[in-house]
């Protein structure tokens, strides 16, 4: 499988938000990069923003 691009870039986030991230993270086993990503990933879907052929 091709490995994926990626692009970083900035967020800023109030502190009760990321404490909630970093906690909903930990419940999950995920790091809270990973858990922002899946966040991001699932309101895409959701959204149906994303292409049919990213089943991530």
């Amino acid at each position: 499988m091709a490995k994926k691009e990626t692009k970083n870039f900035i967020l800023r986030v109030d502190a009760e938000t990321m404490n909630a991230i970093e906690a909903w993270a930990a419940d999950e086993f995920r790091s809270t990069n990973g858990q922002l990503q899946w966040i991001i990933t699932e309101a895409l879907r959701k959204a149906k923003r994303l292409p049919k052929h990213n089943s991530i």
